[in-house]
């Protein structure tokens, strides 16, 4: 890529860059959201209202992320749907951006939904952002050059921010996270029936992963099929406060590797604490 763009050694900036992209990018879906909310749209075809809201973020995204780094290349949900592929063996840094995750809470009139941005360099996601706009719910972690990270949740009403860390694990039972529309069923019962469960917590979209890393929760496994650009921003702010996501064999997702469809494999977002004292299978 030749020499390394200044903004990629001042990640804490770049990641305000970016928060203020996933801002004005939920903006533009809140526009289209009032339109479901109206007309009742329920399903993601060809032409849709879900689908113009993710086509025309997802534009606003790339746009806006080429403005800074003209050089990196952007995969998003919906561009490489339609056949955009980058060669990752010549890319160090990528994003991966899913405009609108939850798309089915979208179509339903649900706000849980959010928009969700990452910088992946060798693999690994070290930048996200998650902002749900409806809720105004907004969470960012990134890592420094020098190894060190911080996981923040912004609150827009008073412009202030928190800093995020996993919990340890509770004696009293684990608060597991759960998707609002894909059931894991018997796999999933099988893995929590190894541990004492206080409560399942139902949400869709990263949001889940972005409540294990404000320390609300303890982990989030899934069995069904994800994507990578599902995760991403989730995982590079879960590990910036100190859990991760893991496979069922204990390895961290890696990102623009094998799988052409750039699929996950079965796995559980946690607290840094359970990868340490639980067993996954």
């Amino acid at each position: 890529m030749g020499d390394t763009p200044k903004i990629l050694s001042y990640r804490g900036a770049l990641c305000n860059m970016v928060r203020r992209i996933a801002v004005e990018a939920g903006e533009l879906i809140l526009e289209y959201f009032d339109g479901v909310k109206d007309m009742g749209v329920e399903t993601k075809g060809d032409g849709s209202i879900v689908t113009q809201a993710d086509q025309e973020a997802e534009r606003l995204i790339e746009k806006k992320l080429l403005e800074i780094l003209p050089d990196i290349p952007v995969i998003g949900e919906e561009s490489f749907a339609a056949g955009a592929r980058i060669d990752f063996s010549v890319h160090d840094f990528f994003w991966l951006v899913d405009p609108l995750d939850g798309t089915r809470a979208f179509a339903a009139g649900n706000p849980d939904f959010t928009v969700n941005i990452a910088l992946i360099y060798k693999g690994d996601p070290v930048l996200g952002v998650i902002y749900a706009p409806e809720s105004g719910e907004l969470y960012a972690g990134h890592f420094e050059e020098d190894g060190s990270a911080r996981a923040v949740r912004y609150f827009e009403d008073s412009d202030t921010e928190k800093e995020m860390r996993t919990r340890n694990m509770p004696k009293n039972g684990l608060v597991v996270m759960s998707s609002g529309y894909h059931g894991d069923g018997d796999s999933q019962d099988v893995m929590l029936g190894k541990f004492k469960v206080k409560k399942i917590v139902r949400r869709s979209s990263s949001i889940k992963i972005c409540v294990i890393a404000n320390g609300k929760a303890d982990l989030y496994p899934r069995f069904g099929s994800t994507c990578e650009w599902d995760t991403a921003a989730g995982h590079a702010i879960l590990r910036a406060a100190g859990g991760d996501i893991k496979d069922m064999q204990g390895n961290p997702l890696k990102y623009g590797g094998d799988d052409p469809r750039l699929l996950n494999p079965e796995f559980v977002a946690a607290s840094g604490e359970f990868f340490l004292y639980a067993e996954l299978s």
